[in-house]
């Protein structure tokens, strides 16, 4: 049985939550890679609703086993917070359920602060931030200073490692006219918290080795997506981890060859929240129409999506640098209705086109799309469940998509109910 990774190919917010829900159900295993709380899934099960954050999407099903990967950042507050809500939901999560990689690295309240100080003094030029610390909690990793989860068993290491990660921060927090902090106050919070936590922790490689030789079906889930990726993404508009498929061995202790299939999860036109450059972008009355027709608000953030057309240049750049094999395309319902439809196929740079998206900031925001008109249609493609529900324009949409970005669709989503979604081809499939 191949594994299934599943990454977004725009900038986030592609409907990933239900793709992952679909496929956790015959998943064994399902395990977040990278990010932190910074994410946004919603799930949609009987009647009840679920939004994660932190949370692997196999928690709310019986009988998986989820796992927070060495790749994410764990706020513990955030972390327990969430499993308190979902315990009002009357979802039971314990250490039988969910594990969590001993070697992940700590999100805590000083990284939040820091990251709210930033993007604060950035004014007009904040980069969109979450604020939640994701991104100073990446920083102390690379820098070699930051707290892990199995510090959390050692006193005298955690000790020691406050004291490294205060001298550090203390500079910052005083160059931010911020209090500083003292690290008997850091240690008094993670003591709360820390046997509880530990209690979680165990050594998620060789659980998922020993679920790789047995046999299971694995799912790696992506946050995020790849335009947003720190390297491949639009820099320095992006979040601060790697989102593409390689980090889905990186970021859990697998070899690549265990990924298996990536799916790539991308809308039937694009989104972005935040700043950052936009090509397709509409600020007009048809973007004002996709954005109310999707409902396009974010799920951590509660902020308004900026909506555009679909780029193929933009997907297609994803797909090869995040590895994806096939895509799934979500909320075509949302295009019902429009008599014409547009497709970014090119870029005008400095009088020239271009077939990629360059690296370059002042770049990026001079690309100007070169569209090509499809006709629309008029009929409702919601709740579709095959391919002869869909009108013959709708279906023609689909195949163009395909050839431009240079891959298959595998699955249709033609609504936010889990069961609309038409299979092409099972992503568990050899």
């Amino acid at each position: 049985m191949a594994n299934v990774a599943v990454v977004g190919a725009q900038w986030g917010d592609e409907g990933k939550g239900k793709i992952v829900d679909w496929l956790s159900e015959r998943a064994d295993v399902v395990v977040r890679f990278q990010g932190g709380h910074n994410a946004g899934h919603t799930l949609v099960i009987g009647n009840v609703e679920y939004r994660l954050s932190l949370l692997p999407s196999g928690v709310v099903r019986p009988g998986k086993l989820s796992i927070i990967g060495n790749g994410v950042v764990i706020d513990p507050w955030a972390f327990f917070r969430e499993i308190e809500t979902l315990a009002s939901k009357g979802v039971t999560i314990t250490p039988d359920t969910l594990q969590v990689a001993d070697n992940a690295v700590l999100i805590l309240p000083l990284h939040g602060e820091l990251d709210r100080a930033r993007e604060e003094a950035r004014g007009a030029a904040r980069l969109g931030t979450t604020g939640r610390g994701i991104g100073p909690a990446y920083e102390d990793k690379v820098g070699r200073r930051a707290l892990r989860v199995c510090d959390l068993a050692e006193p005298d290491t955690l000790a020691r490692k406050v004291d490294e990660l205060l001298r550090h921060h203390n500079v910052l927090r005083r160059g931010f006219g911020m209090d500083e902090v003292e690290a008997e106050s850091i240690l008094a919070d993670l003591g709360r918290v820390s046997e509880r936590l530990l209690g979680f922790a165990k050594p998620i490689w060789q659980t998922l080795d020993e679920a790789r030789r047995g046999g299971k079906r694995i799912l790696f889930e992506g946050a995020q997506a790849a335009m947003l990726d720190v390297d491949h993404g639009t820099y320095p508009y992006v979040t601060s981890s790697n989102t593409v498929a390689g980090q889905a061995a990186t970021g859990c202790g697998l070899g690549p060859a265990a990924v298996g299939t990536v799916l790539g999860i991308t809308k039937a036109y694009t989104t972005r929240v935040g700043s950052g450059p936009f090509p397709t972008e509409l600020t007009d009355a048809t973007g004002e129409r996709l954005g109310e027709r999707g409902r396009e608000f974010g799920t951590v953030t509660g902020r308004k999506r900026r909506c555009g057309w679909f780029d193929a240049v933009m997907v297609r750049q994803a797909i090869k640098v995040a590895g994806i094999t096939g895509i799934c395309l979500t909320k075509l319902d949302v295009l019902d209705g429009f008599t014409e439809l547009k497709v970014c196929i090119g870029y005008r740079l400095d009088g020239e086109t271009i077939d990629h998206f360059p690296a370059g900031m002042a770049a990026q925001a001079r690309c100007e799309p070169i569209y090509e008109t499809l006709e629309g249609w008029q009929q409702s493609t919601r709740g579709a469940r095959s391919w002869a529900e869909l009108p013959a324009t709708a279906v023609k949409y689909v195949r163009h998509i395909e050839e431009l970005v240079g891959a298959p669709v595998q699955l249709l989503s033609t609504s936010p109910e889990r069961e609309d979604t038409i299979l092409m081809r099972d992503p568990f499939t050899d």
